[in-house]
């Protein structure tokens, strides 16, 4: 009898290489990591007891930033979650739609400080004797900065489709679920994945925020580089404030190549064009995971089970035609929804006002709309700036790979590096060259809402089809033409995001920036930022819902006023 050898294809395939046992001990490392770090946050606690206090021991960064990284994931994901959940009932049902989008402006308009006086006590409630509670506030806090950006960028790449591509999903008869995993999901990538960068770049402005809690007159401190941050504050100690700058430069070194570079790499398999891209972006760590046998051999194994989940989820979502009601009957369920949105709002409008003018006076509420004038013009000129800076710098890292290449890692550092631990190197410029807070608040504003445009612009940018850049060079488009032809109407629709998320990025931004300290020297600017973080501090809930009702008014406002029509804008002329 004659035995066959495998080919030497075979082996090859069989064959256990580098790139597996890199893939391995990977892994492992990273198990382990989240094994020691997520250990830590299961030991008890009992308020009012203190949580042992933060070392400025540099010799404790390696730790304390693995435990704000951790918390920094576990809120992205939760972000992922509510964006995929949330942007889809937002852009798939009109009804949704008007509650979910003005609940979402709102939401964002929302400071942080403002979610953590609400939910903290509950969430120590929800975990008693642990300090679990503690940990899922500060995760809480984190992804109120995380996702609303990501909702809101998913929500308008669902309303702004191709219409063939929608047409063609009608045509094969896909289910809602075939539809979503399959067209709707994979066109709204390259713009969630910038989007994502950037909600985690905005998280980690406010990790300090998060875990030197400072709320109700009752302070908490939560291991991390945050923390350590503010403790190095109090003790003005520059020489620890010079230790974390440098740990938070590695961590975001390293978060950027070992998850967002592949990720942005996988993520333009997903660009609508006819012609592929003339350069993909690269990653050392996505190559090696493409050469190891391992992910493939883990998704021959997923396989069925995912089949049959996508069976199931597509069988269940199956579109049933109901019978189309009367005329009449619409207008009535439209009246009758419409009545009691309205009487909801109004329910609430005059519930809060009562308690706010029973507590402070109608003086009181006049005083705090002007200071909400004043933010909202630091807010205006900040995006000015923005748009006309970072939108051309957008434009030109999105049409070009290579320099995407190697301005990414800068750009993205620049946008994830908590701008906050720098605030006292600035208070000290301030101080010493005797600059108004009131004027240098705009610049630290901008130091963590500016990024928002930027990345929409290269995403919109990168979502160009080739095939039409291509066009406009044949045609010999240059200049202001090229812009006006193919530019704007190309990224309209992102920058609208990016403006939008950026405004209201800014407004949060103000709570940290109208106010800020330097050991026992605080600059304390006009506006409704440092209102509110007055407020927080003192634990007066009379006022912190009237600073907080005031921001949202304003952001509401000028959403309504100024970007819904934009948006509107963005889905009737500026779309493929």
């Amino acid at each position: 009898m004659q035995t066959s050898l495998p080919s030497p294809g075979t082996l090859r395939r069989l064959s256990f290489g580098l790139s597996d046992l890199a893939v391995i001990v990977g892994a492992l490392f990273v198990l382990a990591v989240i094994a020691k770090v997520g250990s830590g946050a299961f030991v008890a606690f009992v308020p009012p007891k203190e949580v042992p206090s933060v070392s400025l021991d540099p010799r404790n960064l390696p730790y304390y930033a693995g435990r704000s990284t951790l918390r920094m994931f576990i809120a992205l994901a939760a972000s992922l979650v509510f964006t995929f959940v949330y942007g889809y009932a937002a852009a798939r049902s009109r009804h949704a739609e008007r509650v979910l989008i003005p609940l979402l402006d709102i939401l964002q308009s929302v400071p942080v400080l403002g979610f953590l006086s609400i939910t903290i006590t509950g969430f120590i409630a929800l975990f008693p004797g642990s300090l679990l509670g503690l940990e899922a506030a500060s995760i809480f806090a984190i992804f109120t900065s995380q996702a609303w950006n990501m909702a809101f960028s998913f929500y308008q790449s669902l309303r702004t489709l191709p219409v063939d591509l929608s047409e063609a999903t009608v045509a094969y008869g896909l289910s809602p679920w075939q539809r979503f995993v399959q067209l709707e999901v994979p066109a709204g990538m390259i713009g969630l994945v910038w989007n994502a960068m950037m909600s985690f770049g905005g998280g980690w402005f406010f990790v300090a925020a998060s875990e030197a809690i400072s709320v109700l007159n009752q302070s908490y401190t939560l291991p991390g580089i945050g923390s350590y941050v503010a403790q190095a504050v109090k003790e003005q100690n520059l020489a620890a404030l010079g230790w974390s700058v440098l740990a938070m430069a590695v961590v975001i070194v390293l978060v950027d190549q070992l998850f967002w570079r592949p990720i942005v790499a996988w993520s333009d398999r997903f660009r609508l064009e006819q012609s592929a891209s003339a350069e993909a972006p690269q990653s050392w760590l996505y190559d090696l995971l493409r050469a190891s046998r391992l992910p493939r051999a883990i998704g021959r194994a997923w396989t069925p089970f995912g089949d049959a989940l996508t069976g199931l989820l597509s069988s269940a979502t199956r579109v049933k035609i109901p019978r189309i009601p009367g005329r009449k009957r619409v207008i009535a369920a439209e009246v009758a929804y419409n009545v009691l949105l309205v009487a909801i709002v109004v329910a609430v409008f005059v519930a809060g006002t009562r308690f706010v003018l029973a507590n402070v006076g109608f003086g009181e509420v006049v005083k705090v709309a002007g200071l909400g004038l004043a933010t909202l013009v630091r807010v205006i000129i900040l995006l000015i700036i923005g748009t006309v800076i970072w939108t051309p710098i957008g434009v030109a890292i999105g049409f070009n790979p290579t320099l995407a290449r190697r301005v990414q890692p800068i750009a993205q550092f620049l946008a994830s590096f908590p701008a906050n631990i720098i605030f006292p190197y600035a208070t000290l410029v301030f101080i010493r060259f005797h600059v108004p807070i009131n004027y240098g608040s705009v610049v630290l504003m901008g130091l963590g809402a500016q990024w928002y445009i930027l990345f929409n612009s290269i995403a919109g940018a990168a979502s160009i089809p080739t095939d039409l850049r291509e066009m406009v060079d044949d045609l010999g488009l240059h200049g202001w033409d090229r812009w006006k032809r193919l530019i704007i109407p190309g990224i309209f629709s992102p920058w609208v995001t990016g403006g939008i998320t950026a405004s209201g990025g800014a407004w949060n931004a103000s709570i940290v920036s109208e106010v800020v300290s330097w050991g026992a020297t605080t600059l304390t600017a006009t506006g409704l930022g440092s209102y509110i973080a007055d407020a927080t501090g003192k634990g007066d809930w009379a006022r912190i819902t009237l600073g907080v009702g005031m921001m949202s008014i304003y952001v509401v406002g000028v959403n309504r006023l100024f970007w819904r029509r934009l948006y509107a804008l963005a889905e009737s002329r500026y779309h493929l």
